[in-house]
């Protein structure tokens, strides 16, 4: 997928609804890859996400409920936010069955929506630095905590599916220091918008 202008029209997939998640997240994750991601209008296409199951170590869940992770154990299609390193939010997408408590972040995008307007937030020109990692694409998008728990498939979000094929890479997750090995972050294959480019 070659980047676009600012000037290039895009067209939109259709709305994925919140049946879309009540899946494997296995599954989810890598069909997120070149779906489009907006709140209130701005965003972009998503470029990079990673997969976490309740089974995993380094996922919220896997010690079970408390308050800041509840609405992983509820039903799919449902926003996941919580504050990283006491720094920024990060954006997860709630998966699988209730009660499974596994869901995918959001870790990088595109952005194609809403330029000036993340421009702004992020106080940066330089549009591949504008949403190359979780925290960046939270602040670019103006993502806090008032969206946790909200549905994927009504305002403020709107999702719509890929409209043409990707090449999707797999590879380690960034950042954890649990289930280092397995290769749960995908993303597109040579995109100049990843957090971090895959092995070749």
């Amino acid at each position: 997928m070659a980047p676009r202008s600012n000037a290039s029209p895009l067209r939109l997939g259709k709305p994925l609804k919140r049946t879309f998640f009540g899946r494997s997240v296995h599954e989810v994750a890598p069909d997120l890859i070149g779906a489009t991601m907006l709140v209130d209008g701005v965003g972009g296409i998503i470029v990079e996400v990673e997969a976490y199951h309740h089974t995993d170590p380094a996922a919220h869940s896997y010690r079970g409920p408390t308050q800041r992770n509840q609405v992983m154990f509820g039903p799919p299609g449902y926003a996941y936010v919580y504050r990283s390193y006491g720094i920024h939010w990060c954006v997860n997408f709630v998966c699988e069955e209730e009660g499974s408590a596994s869901a995918v972040l959001i870790r990088a995008l595109e952005p194609t929506h809403g330029l000036p307007a993340m421009r702004r937030r992020r106080h940066l020109q330089d549009m591949h630095a504008l949403c190359s990692g979780p925290g960046k694409l939270t602040e670019a998008l103006g993502i806090t905590i008032a969206h946790n728990a909200v549905p994927l498939d009504r305002p403020p979000i709107a999702l719509h599916a890929r409209t043409e094929g990707v090449e999707v890479a797999a590879g380690i997750r960034i950042g954890i220091t649990k289930a280092v090995e397995l290769p749960w972050r995908y993303g597109i294959k040579g995109s100049k918008f990843l957090s971090k480019p895959f092995p070749k």
